[in-house]
């Protein structure tokens, strides 16, 4: 079975249009009057209809469903406005679901408003998982879009939402959202990613709440590529804080330059590689060499199938005649992976991450 972990709802121009009535209206509206009054069911059974087809072209039987997180308002300053269009894309995901209930899962965008407390978004995680059966949820790490004030995850101000997922059972997939800053939406995402692994990374998060599981986006940002960099980075500040590691680069050192038998490292230099593999990272990043790199460097054990198709990946691939996001084709293609490799990161990975999702073939 093929698990696409990232996709998103194929949204039709139409509905973009609700946003800007509801902002116009200041509030005077309901979230199911603007579904009754703007929302035509033949778009959006078409574009769900668009997206199984897609599916099937490249051999996915399941894929994930959640917002598009450019669009999600997060720095929007009226929060009901957030939870209405939020609350809104989730229903229309819902829907894409009950139309086909063996192709789709969801995926909760999270009414996220940079400012406010976190809680606020509890009303819907708990109404998307518990009662429309969603597997998981969209998490922004920085709701203010580029404005400089939102904390890393390793604040404290993010531990209720750990707490709520790790009680509702569900993960955090972290995508960012749109930019208001001098970066393009999608070179954000590259920056929020890296700065959530590595906040993620140099924190107590995983030892306050060790059954949180977090996915990141597009293969984790520039971290799988810059390792070398963080690690060393990690390295030293081990080394500024623990007299012992300083005496081991001390030792390494002379023993590098008189030739002789290099000391065992201490067990803390491994902490980094460790907490790097607490994460899981999906597999969206539309190059050979860099999936390569990423399996090398956080294990095809740590990696889940994922797409984002349709996202930004769409163009054919004038080398092997496949979109580029038919990452089946490229996986299948990768010298170094064994078949059970290959089982892990199309689903088996995914059922682990999320342990909300049916399939219908369990045993």
């Amino acid at each position: 079975m093929i698990i696409d972990a990232h996709g998103h709802l194929i949204t039709p121009a139409s509905i973009f249009g609700i946003r800007t009535v509801l902002q116009a209206s200041n509030g005077q509206h309901s979230k199911e009057w603007y579904h009754d009054r703007y929302v035509r069911e033949e778009e959006m059974r078409a574009s769900a209809d668009r997206g199984v087809k897609m599916m099937d072209a490249v051999g996915t039987d399941i894929q994930f469903l959640s917002p598009r997180p450019f669009v999600l308002m997060h720095s929007h300053p009226v929060a009901k406005d957030v939870a209405m269009w939020v609350g809104l894309n989730n229903d229309l995901i819902h829907q894409a679901v009950q139309w086909h209930p063996t192709r789709y899962r969801g995926v909760a965008g999270l009414p996220q408003v940079s400012g406010q407390p976190v809680e606020i978004v509890f009303d819907e995680l708990e109404r998307c998982v518990e009662e429309l059966g969603f597997v998981g949820v969209l998490v922004n790490p920085d709701p203010g879009e580029g404005n400089g004030w939102s904390p890393r995850l390793d604040d404290p101000y993010w531990y209720p939402l750990w707490a709520k997922l790790v009680e509702l059972n569900v993960p955090a997939h972290i995508h960012a959202a749109g930019c208001t800053g001098r970066e393009t939406y999608d070179e954000h995402f590259a920056s929020e990613e890296s700065l959530a692994i590595t906040a993620l990374t140099h924190s107590e998060v995983f030892d306050k709440f060790p059954e949180l599981k977090v996915m990141i986006s597009h293969g984790g940002g520039s971290i799988p590529y810059q390792i070398g960099r963080w690690r060393a980075h990690h390295w030293l500040d081990l080394a500024t804080k623990k007299p012992h590691i300083k005496q081991y680069f001390i030792d390494l050192e002379k023993a590098g330059m008189a030739g002789e038998e290099l000391p065992d490292a201490p067990a803390d230099l491994t902490s980094y590689d460790d907490a790097l593999r607490m994460l899981w990272f999906d597999t969206d990043v539309h190059a050979e060499t860099s999936l390569e790199l990423l399996f090398k460097v956080v294990g095809p054990d740590r990696c889940l199938f994922g797409t984002e198709r349709p996202g930004s990946g769409g163009a054919i691939n004038p080398k092997t005649g496949h979109s580029f996001e038919d990452f089946k084709y490229t996986i299948d293609h990768l010298d170094g992976l064994t078949d059970e490799d290959r089982r892990k990161i199309y689903s088996e990975n995914a059922r682990i991450v999320f342990p909300r999702l049916r399939t219908g073939d369990e045993a």
